[in-house]
């Protein structure tokens, strides 16, 4: 049942335009990354990560009523978090820039069936044979785009394949956090620690580049304030509805992102990326689709049980 303060139509409005944010966001480091490294733009992108989190973290009414408390118990684990957030970002920026836009972008669509995967382990989910299934077709897409039994095949294709895995891993482990913890709080030390961890490897592998001119520098704050919002989109969203309303409309990044590298860079890679794209995509409706089936299953018990309290309860 839908809850009164649910606007679903206006968060997916709304998740959909995070989308956009964060392709727009990946076609300008895909720019920037002819003269600026990875771990700089990975850098710069997790400096303004700070801002929505900090403000998703003051306009959280939880946050603000039980004292606006800082310390966080786990911090061991948003610590591993951000590590994992600042490496993900690396092979993904680094992907950005060797590789055809919309193809790196696909391929990080396979977060949702490494999620899938880590949850077994991590959390320890029960996963049938359905979902099982969806992330072996999923899986089955990626081999068909990345293509590494042929002379085509490059290493680089890996890279938005680990940074999905690692986004997975940030996002399973995310579930372990203490239930009275803010999510915007421990977003927040996640983020400062990938933006540690940035800074750490920029400056091991070389430093900061020269901002070559005042074009590169609008460039690069506009790359992070599209980031910045987002996440912030995101968030916003995310608290207006269920999740499972969200997740099918997570692909409409994929035609956006070929849309986008088309007009820009006159790239159309639709040999590289059909069928393999939409194995991908059906694997991830299928695990959201079986998901939303024990949802709803669970949620029928739950208030079968709960009338027949009511019933057999004195009056």
């Amino acid at each position: 049942m839908q809850r009164p303060q649910d606007n679903t139509a206006l968060a997916i409005v709304i998740s959909i335009i995070s989308l956009v944010l964060f392709d727009l966001m990946g076609l300008l480091i895909k720019h920037l990354s002819a003269n600026y490294s990875a771990v700089e733009l990975s850098a710069y992108r997790n400096l303004f990560g700070l801002i929505p989190s900090a403000i998703a973290l003051w306009t959280t009414a939880s946050w603000r009523a039980n004292g606006r408390k800082l310390v966080l118990r786990q911090w061991r684990l948003a610590m591993w978090r951000g590590i994992a957030v600042t490496f993900a970002q690396l092979m993904f920026y680094l992907s950005l820039g060797l590789m055809a836009f919309a193809t790196a972008t696909t391929i990080s669509y396979s977060t949702a069936l490494f999620t899938t995967a880590l949850a077994a382990f991590i959390l320890g989910e029960r996963v049938g044979l359905v979902r099982w299934s969806a992330v072996a077709i999923g899986f089955v897409g990626v081999i068909m785009i990345t293509q590494p039994s042929t002379d085509a095949f490059d290493w680089t294709a890996l890279m938005p394949v680990g940074a999905a895995a690692l986004y997975a891993f940030s996002g399973v482990t995310a579930r372990l956090v203490d239930a009275d913890v803010p999510t915007p709080l421990f977003n927040l030390y996640s983020s400062a620690i990938a933006a540690i961890g940035a800074i750490v490897l920029a400056m091991t592998f070389g430093g900061f580049s020269p901002i070559a001119s005042l074009q590169d520098l609008g460039l690069i704050v506009l790359m992070g304030t599209f980031g910045g919002c987002a996440v912030l989109c995101l968030v916003v969203s995310y608290r207006m509805t269920e999740p499972s309303n969200l997740a099918p409309f997570s692909y409409f990044g994929i035609p956006i992102a070929f849309a986008l590298g088309w007009i820009f860079f006159a790239e159309a890679p639709v040999d590289d990326l059909f069928p393999g794209a939409l194995l991908l995509v059906g694997g991830g409706l299928l695990i959201i689709y079986r998901e939303r089936r024990l949802a709803r299953a669970a949620s029928r018990v739950s208030t079968e049980h709960a009338e027949q309290s009511k019933v057999i309860s004195p009056s």
